[in-house]
């Protein structure tokens, strides 16, 4: 399994409810994706920076989709470009589902 954390500068602070309100927009565009397990969407506590966390099951279909349309749409939404970094999970642990999960 791969994590991806993508973050985005914003050019000026939103506050909790704004983010929320932009996080419930965009969240539909996640449901159904090939290989994407599960998305949290993150908003720094200053409210300058926002992003979100994938875990996905390879890295080939996490980069399916951050291409440059994908880029394109958080430069749109947010006024920004965004970072995307990769990271292995070879183990997660899963409190809702009581469950060790291994790659």
């Amino acid at each position: 399994m791969i994590t991806a954390i993508a973050t985005f500068q914003l050019p000026s602070p939103i506050t909790l409810d704004e983010a929320r309100k932009i996080f419930l927009s965009t969240a539909p565009k996640y449901l159904g994706v090939t290989g994407l397990i599960r998305k949290y969407y993150m908003l720094s506590e200053d409210g300058s920076t926002v992003g979100g966390v994938y875990l996905w099951n390879s890295r080939e279909e996490a980069d399916a989709m951050y291409t440059e349309s994908w880029r394109s749409f958080v430069r749109e939404k947010y006024g920004t470009d965004p970072s995307v970094t990769y990271m292995d999970s070879p183990v997660v642990v899963d409190n809702l589902s009581q469950q060790i999960i291994e790659a």
